[in-house]
C-alpha cells in the first residue's frame, strides 16, 4: 500500500507579493515611538541582550584601597628611595612627616571627593576637618602610627629569632606591600577607638539631654 506525500507546495504557496508584504501597523509604532509611548525595560532585561554588567564596589573597600595604596607608595618612594642617603632617624623622620602629608593632602582629599554627601566618610578619616591644625596634626599622627607598625615589625622579628635561635638573621624587611597593610591596619585601629569614644560620649549626653527634658 503506497503512502500519499504531502506536498508542502500546496499548504504554504506563496505569491511573489506576499514576500513584499509590510506590516505597517509596526512601521507607524516605530517612527512615531519615543520616550513616553517606549515600554519601560528594566535595567536586568538590557543587560541580557548587551552582556555589560556594572561591578560595585563599595565605597568602604575602595577607600581602604586608597589608604593602602599611599602608604605604600611613601615606603616606597621615601624609606626605600631615601635609605641609602639618611641613617635610621633622620630616615623615620622624614618617613613620618612625608605620611602624614600624604594623608592630608591628597589621601584625605581623595576619600572626600568619593563622597555624595559632605561628611558622609569622615568616619575614615583620624582628622577629617580641613585647614592648617589638621594638617600639623596628621603629621603628629603619623609619627604615631609609624611607631606602632615599627613596633609590629621588631615583634615579629624578636619572635622569629627566638624561635629560631638565629639572632643574626632579618625575618621580615620593611617593604612597601606589607608596610602598607601594616600602616592600614594601625591607622584602621586608631581610628575606630577614636568613634567608639566620640559614640559614646554623644549617646551619654542624648541620655542625659532626654533625662532633664522629662
Amino acid at each position: 500500500m503506497s503512502k500519499k506525500r504531502n506536498n508542502p507546495s500546496n499548504e504554504n504557496k506563496r505569491t511573489e507579493a506576499d514576500y513584499y508584504k509590510l506590516n505597517t501597523d509596526a512601521v507607524d509604532r516605530l517612527v512615531n515611538a519615543n520616550a513616553s509611548t517606549a515600554p519601560k525595560v528594566s535595567d536586568e532585561e538590557i543587560r541580557k541582550y548587551t552582556g555589560k554588567r556594572k561591578i560595585h564596589i563599595p565605597s568602604s573597600l575602595k577607600i581602604l584601597f586608597i589608604k593602602f595604596w599611599f602608604n605604600g607608595a611613601a615606603c616606597f618612594f621615601f624609606f626605600w628611595g631615601l635609605g641609602t642617603y639618611l641613617n635610621s632617624i633622620d630616615l623615620l623622620f622624614v618617613f613620618a612627616v612625608a605620611l602624614g602629608i600624604l594623608t592630608d593632602v591628597l589621601e584625605n582629599n581623595l576619600i572626600r571627593f568619593l563622597e555624595k554627601t559632605p561628611g558622609e566618610f569622615n568616619r575614615y578619616m583620624m582628622f577629617p576637618r580641613k585647614g592648617l591644625p589638621s594638617f600639623f596634626l596628621n603629621i603628629v599622627y603619623a609619627f604615631v602610627v609609624l611607631a606602632m607598625v615599627q613596633y609590629v615589625y621588631n615583634l615579629i622579628n624578636v619572635t622569629a629569632m627566638k624561635i629560631t635561635g638565629d639572632t643574626d638573621a632579618l625575618f621580615l624587611g620593611v617593604e612597601p606591600i606589607l608596610f602598607g597593610l601594616f600602616y592600614l591596619a594601625a591607622d584602621m585601629l586608631l581610628i575606630l577607638i577614636k568613634n567608639t569614644f566620640i559614640k559614646i560620649f554623644k549617646d551619654a549626653v542624648a541620655k542625659q539631654d532626654h533625662g532633664v527634658k522629662k
